[in-house]
């Protein structure tokens, strides 16, 4: 239950991210410049020394991320069912 929480918290964090970014191109070539810094500022934990990259769509290239196997004896079957289906999030949390 509580990684629902986490997860719907990271949801629309996020999801406020990507909508200052389409509005705000200043805002878009910094996160797009220095992901890191600006998810830190924006209230994002990311893992020390783990590496953050953004990019974006465009009408002709689409990216798709392939998430991290996590370790199986971590996560229930339910868990891994979710991941799965995009809810994993590669180790940044929505987390304040």
């Amino acid at each position: 239950m509580a990684q629902d929480g986490r997860q719907q918290d990271f949801q629309r964090k996020y999801g406020r991210l990507v909508a200052r970014a389409w509005v705000d191109p200043v805002f878009k070539e910094r996160l797009l410049a220095d992901p890191t810094a600006v998810l830190k500022e924006q209230g994002f934990e990311i893992p020390p020394g783990a590496a953050v990259r953004m990019v974006e769509d465009t009408e002709q290239v689409v990216h798709l991320v392939l998430p991290r196997r996590p370790a199986e004896a971590e996560l229930s079957e339910e868990e891994l069912a979710q991941i799965a289906g995009g809810g994993g999030r590669g180790g940044i949390s929505g987390e304040v």
